[in-house]
């Protein structure tokens, strides 16, 4: 019993260890966007000796950058990844796992390939291309870009799903009465729920934190994304850490906002991806 509760006991202080160790930049961000500017360049102090309760480092990110803006195109980008990702997954992954498509085990895996590149050697090839097309410096070349990498991973994850999921549930919909299309919404796709939430927590993820692909495929202001045009209150010889704090968080609130509602559906959705596929 000894050994059962040191054991438990040292699991216990790895998980807040480790914990603290996950939590702490974003609270030395947070807490570093409320203090005066004058305590960013003193001797650091874990909680602040004075908060700036006009935020001013608020204040002047939304006066020093089109931040509305910014926002707007990074939640356009992010939605339209989250969308065009979700539907082109759920297609190829039902496809593949309920007809018979020759090397479809090699065409899923191959996929993933993708992943082995770092993002900076994709974007150059993708702008060279968006060029040709005429989409250069626009947000449509960015969705693409991003779907490069959310894609992949999409239909890896769905086909876990599809692949273990009973035929049987869906020709039973049929014998009811129901279409091949009926059966696919009505059952499929309800109980597949878990595995398109993580999908889109993933790809929501991936798109509205991006800085490689949006720096390398924008160059207009005004088609800037979050990060981008974060990074330009970084200077030559100088940065706005205040306001760089402040635009951090402001970044960061969504995706919190993001695992407190849907969190539950995303660890159900790895467990029973980990598990299924």
């Amino acid at each position: 019993m000894k050994i059962k509760g040191g054991v438990f006991l040292f699991t216990l202080v790895t998980i807040a260890l480790l914990g603290i160790w996950s939590f702490f930049p974003i609270y030395w961000m947070i807490v570093s966007s409320i203090r005066p500017e004058r305590d960013l360049f003193k001797i650091p102090t874990f909680w602040p000796e004075t908060i700036d309760w006009q935020f001013t480092s608020y204040k002047n990110l939304l006066e020093l950058t089109d931040y509305p803006l910014q926002f707007m195109n990074s939640v356009v980008v992010a939605l339209a990844v989250v969308f065009i990702t979700l539907i082109i997954s759920i297609i190829i992954a039902y496809v593949v796992t309920r007809y018979r498509v020759p090397g479809k085990t090699f065409i899923v895996g191959s996929m993933l390939y993708a992943y082995m590149f770092p993002p900076l050697m994709l974007a150059i090839p993708l702008l060279s291309i968006f060029a040709t097309l005429g989409l250069s410096d626009s947000l449509i070349a960015v969705i693409l870009a991003h779907c490069t990498l959310t894609i992949p991973l999409g239909v890896w994850m769905l086909w876990g799903f599809f692949k273990v999921m009973p035929f049987d549930l869906e020709e039973a919909a049929m014998v009811d009465g129901c279409s091949r299309a009926g059966a696919f919404f009505r059952v499929v796709l309800p109980l597949s729920l878990p595995g398109m939430i993580t999908v889109s927590i993933f790809s929501f993820l991936l798109s509205w934190t991006d800085y490689v692909f949006a720096f390398v495929l924008i160059t207009s202001d005004s088609n800037k994304t979050l990060p981008v045009g974060l990074a330009s209150l970084i200077g030559s010889f100088d940065a706005r850490w205040g306001e760089l704090m402040a635009g951090a968080t402001l970044i960061a609130i969504p995706l919190f906002l993001m695992f407190v509602f849907l969190g539950r559906y995303f660890i159900k959705g790895l467990a029973a991806g980990a598990i299924k596929g």
